[in-house]
């Protein structure tokens, strides 16, 4: 299996559909979870988002410098189509849709629909830090770059983010709730 840069290369140089494909498989889930998540379950406008992301990563490949890694390339033209998108639809909708398929068991589906609804919460800037370092596993570092602000700025908003969902969580007497009372002790999954 070739790179992500031996991909880029060959789509970039010699246009090679079957390069991209692949790097289009590679990475769609995750673009498509990250848009998920950014749009609070929105699934059509996040699928509609990310084949957006692709045809602006195919345009732009040649641009990619190889520096940072291509997902967090990816990211970061998909974090701005998310704000294009916004943008134009000054007051978006969020919908609570039942997530498709592969989510059989009712714990599952309302643990989803309980993620997009606390999601759905926070402001646009804290939900992507929040998404990109839980559901994505990025780095602040590689957070900071997608998202365009400080790393103390993103290390600042995960855990503001954080504690307004453990407050929440708390008030609505929820049952899963963290069993530490102290959300800025815990072990920080992004380092």
């Amino acid at each position: 299996m070739l790179s992500d840069r031996e991909l880029a290369t060959r789509v970039a140089l010699s246009n090679d559909p079957a390069a991209f494909t692949q790097l289009v498989e590679q990475h769609q889930l995750a673009i498509r979870r990250f848009l998920r998540r950014l749009t609070a379950a929105d699934y059509s406008t996040a699928d509609d988002l990310a084949q957006e992301t692709f045809l602006v990563a195919y345009k732009k490949l040649g641009t990619w410098s190889g520096a940072g890694t291509l997902k967090s390339w990816l990211h970061t033209i998909a974090y701005r189509q998310f704000l294009d998108h916004v943008k134009k639809h000054s007051r978006m909708q969020v919908m609570a849709e039942v997530p498709q398929d592969g989510f059989d068991s009712r714990q599952a589906m309302d643990a989803e629909i309980l993620v997009q609804k606390l999601l759905g919460k926070l402001g646009k800037t804290d939900r992507t830090c929040l998404t990109l370092a839980y559901a994505a596993g990025m780095s602040h570092s590689e957070i900071s770059e997608i998202v365009d602000l400080p790393l103390g700025s993103v290390k600042s908003r995960i855990h503001r983010a954080k504690l307004k969902l453990q407050k929440w969580l708390e008030q609505h007497d929820h049952p899963i709730q963290t069993k530490q009372q102290n959300p800025t002790k815990e072990i920080h999954h992004a380092g």
